[in-house]
């Protein structure tokens, strides 16, 4: 009776039922993958948002498929702060969520049954995302050698017949990856070889980590291939509550007008963002500093944390980030993650996600958030170190 878009089973997985179990015996847990700033003691000041969000003009409803003019204008006038980007509104798109903004151009872009390219490590949404469109994630590797970078041949080699378009992640989740021109010149040679779409997904762009002139901050410039840049205030302004996210569309003459054209139809079908968070995005736009301010102190607060605390624990190492909200763990391979993990939240009460979940290739990772409260964070640490100091020793 049910589409297979949705799961065979819908079942807890290990690590979720051992959290069920922990609830029912009344044990509570120190999370250290929380990344919901509302959870974690990053509540906007109200004075900031709330206003915004009460203006009488919300009462009236003018629909508009690509957004209204107005809010798109904000959008606009934060590319030209932030880049210096002369961004005409006629290629910007607002959204309910950036997840709303994938499902949108997988229908622009992809029939049932064809693919799309995800990067390895990858956010495990992507596969959710793709299979209710009835599309294909194929996976192109992310190398480490102390710094991620694409892959150039296993990229190209990950290209079919049916691929339409490459998802890059910038700053990528959860490894911190930046995108460097070198590599956007090895994607734009790709698309432009196989008749490829680029989605850049930049919704953690104004949360790098450094300066490197490589760097590319947004592909919304980039006219060589048609481009998508998503971003949305669930992580640049940590309001995840408020559901407003963006495509910006760019690319060569007529394709880009094309797609200007066909994604306003589909559109113009849902109509799915609210007036009253369009009426305030001008003004939660130019409050980004002093909402930004207490996420980037958090941070750079736990990032300093974990690093001197890991500095001396034998056997534990972090992965190198440019950018994002998480870090990745680099822990003894003593047993599988999934029974590291288990056995950190069953004997410990922490929790921390295991790499497999955001499918890296190899054993053992664990990736933990940077927004925790400091609190849980430096003794959900502690634990982890104290209990990783026990694995070396072979002991449970």
């Amino acid at each position: 009776m049910f589409s297979t878009r949705t799961p065979g089973s819908l079942s807890p997985n290990p690590i979720s039922a051992g959290l069920q179990v922990l609830s029912e015996n009344g044990r509570a847990w120190l999370d250290l993958t929380a990344s919901n700033p509302t959870r974690v003691g990053l509540l906007p000041d109200p004075e900031t948002v709330l206003p915004a969000l009460a203006h009488s003009s919300s009462l009236c409803y003018d629909a508009d498929p690509r957004g209204m003019p107005s809010a798109r204008e904000a959008v606009a006038r934060y590319y030209q702060r932030r880049e210096g980007l002369k961004v005409p509104i006629e290629r910007l798109f607002l959204t309910a969520s950036t997840s709303e903004a994938y499902s949108l151009l997988l229908k622009l872009l992809v029939d049932p049954g064809q693919s799309v390219l995800v990067p390895r490590p990858s956010y495990p949404l992507f596969d959710h995302l793709l299979a209710l469109e009835g599309v294909r994630p194929v996976p192109y590797p992310l190398r480490y050698d102390g710094a991620w970078h694409i892959d150039p041949g296993a990229l190209e080699a990950a290209v079919t017949s049916d691929t339409r378009a490459i998802i890059v992640v910038n700053p990528h989740n959860p490894t911190g990856m930046v995108l460097k021109r070198s590599e956007l010149e090895l994607l734009t040679r790709i698309c432009l070889k196989h008749d490829l779409a680029l989605i850049s997904d930049e919704v953690f762009a104004d949360y790098g980590e450094n300066q490197d002139p490589q760097r590319i901050e947004t592909v919304a410039a980039h006219r060589d291939v048609l481009c998508f840049s998503l971003s949305g205030l669930s992580k640049l302004a940590g309001l995840p509550q408020l559901k407003l996210g963006w495509i910006l569309v760019n690319g060569p003459s007529p394709r880009l007008e094309q797609a200007l054209d066909r994604l306003e139809f589909i559109t113009d079908t849902y109509l799915s963002v609210g007036t009253p968070i369009q009426v305030a995005l001008p003004a939660l736009l130019e409050a980004l500093p002093a909402l930004q301010a207490p996420i980037r102190a958090r941070l750079e607060r736990n990032r300093a944390v974990l690093r001197h605390t890991i500095a001396r624990a034998p056997g534990l190492s972090i992965l190198r980030s440019e950018g994002g909200w998480s870090l990745v763990v680099r822990v003894p391979r003593v047993k599988g993650e999934e029974a590291l993990v288990l056995e950190l939240l069953e004997s410990d009460g922490v929790l921390v996600h295991p790499g497999f979940f955001f499918d890296f290739e190899r054993e053992a990772y664990l990736i933990l958030s940077m927004l925790t409260t400091p609190e849980v964070f430096d003794e959900g640490l502690e634990r982890l170190i104290s209990r990783a100091a026990r694995w070396l020793q072979g002991q449970s």
